[in-house]
């Protein structure tokens, strides 16, 4: 057996690879490494894929995700509401634009936000909600689109993990992860499902004159060259990523597709345990499977991990600490949070190798070394 990985890049990138060298050639021989044709290419074939008006790429997720909070024009103290429970770009912007994070908890099965405890976290305050679409599952955005609505307050979806992701109404109707708020927001970091070979990110909206200004924002708050309006920043996918891009998006249906095979032949593996929990999947979504993320119950989580590398096995906590429990956020009062569905997954959660080249010999090898483990 070879040598397993979290994420099997190599092995994607040998499929594709006659593709992705000649477009990188192609680059390197037209030399536009900024703002190449491949770009402009990249955002109309995103657009398309996503249902969406406008796609604007730009250097990274965490840019996406400041840039989309600069354009709602909020002031210093204006407070954002964000789970605790997710990787520590969606709640860091919050506090460099000097607004306010607001913590709340996430519904124990599907790690995303709890609609009850966003509206009960609603202030005269609040400006701002973002959702996270964590792990490849979609968040609740039927209820929580209905609460931003009740109390007029835009949302930015953080769908980094999740592209490709549906989320299927009540009434049988579909849409994407990330084109359902205000404005959504991505990375392309590498390991994503949809990932480029470097960084890279995009934000998504059908509000023309707010595409109009998270392009200015992203480009120097410049619409003609050398007159600024607006203060903004130098952010953008460079051409060689969006040519690598425009091959993968390509790809993407594919590489869902076998993501949510290996999900399912996991929770076959696993049918059986008792002390561990497989990943849930509500019926309003198809989840992508970003991770395979187990909750163990009654195991020594931290044994676990000794014992899958032991076997060659690599695993991950995401994420060990939370948002409000890092010490980033003791000024915004982060310590005085009470979030005990938070903490309690913190120290639950396991995440397995989960990619697209997965094969059934290498999940039975990692199912029968967590079984191992989890019985004795």
């Amino acid at each position: 057996m070879s040598t397993i990985q979290m994420v099997d890049l190599h092995t994607q990138y040998k499929k594709i690879k006659d593709e992705v060298d000649r477009a990188v050639i192609d680059v390197l021989e037209s030399s536009a490494f900024i703002n190449g044709k491949p770009v402009a290419e990249f955002a109309q074939s995103l657009a398309q894929y996503l249902g969406v008006k406008h796609v604007i790429p730009c250097a990274n997720g965490t840019d996406a995700l400041q840039i989309a909070l600069m354009s709602l024009d909020l002031q210093p103290g204006d407070e954002v509401i964000t789970p605790s429970f997710t990787y520590v770009a969606t709640t860091e912007v919050v506090a460099l634009l000097r607004l306010k994070p607001v913590f709340v908890e996430v519904d124990p099965r599907t790690f995303c936000m709890d609609p009850e405890r966003l509206e009960a976290a609603i202030t005269p305050r609040t400006k701002a909600i973002v959702p996270v679409h964590l792990y490849g599952h979609a968040a609740p955005m039927k209820e929580i689109l209905e609460i931003a609505a009740k109390h007029n307050l835009p949302v930015i979806e953080d769908t980094a993990q999740a592209m490709g992701a549906d989320y299927i109404f009540p009434d049988g109707t579909k849409a994407k992860a990330g084109t359902m708020g205000t404005i959504g927001c991505t990375s392309f970091f590498p390991s994503k499902n949809l990932g480029c070979y470097g960084d890279g990110g995009a934000m998504f909206t059908n509000d023309d004159a707010l595409a109009d200004k998270l392009r200015m924002i992203a480009n120097h708050g410049q619409k003609v060259r050398y007159y600024h309006d607006l203060v903004g920043c130098n952010s953008r996918l460079d051409t060689i990523q969006a040519a690598i891009l425009n091959i993968k998006l390509r790809n993407l249906e594919t590489y869902n597709a076998a993501r949510i095979a290996a999900a399912d032949t996991y929770d076959k593996l696993f049918a059986a345990q008792g002390n561990i929990q497989t990943p849930y999947r509500a019926e309003y979504t198809r989840h992508v499977f970003h991770q395979y993320t187990l909750q163990l119950e009654g195991v020594d989580r931290d044994g676990m991990v000794n014992h899958l590398a032991s076997k060659g096995i690599p695993s991950m906590i995401y994420y060990p600490v939370p948002a409000h429990r890092q010490k980033m956020f003791d000024a915004f009062g982060g310590s005085g949070y009470e979030l005990p569905v938070t903490d309690w997954l913190t120290n639950r959660v396991i995440s397995l190798p989960m990619h697209s080249e997965l094969t059934l010999e290498t999940q039975q090898y990692i199912a029968n070394a967590v079984i191992e483990f989890a019985q004795q």
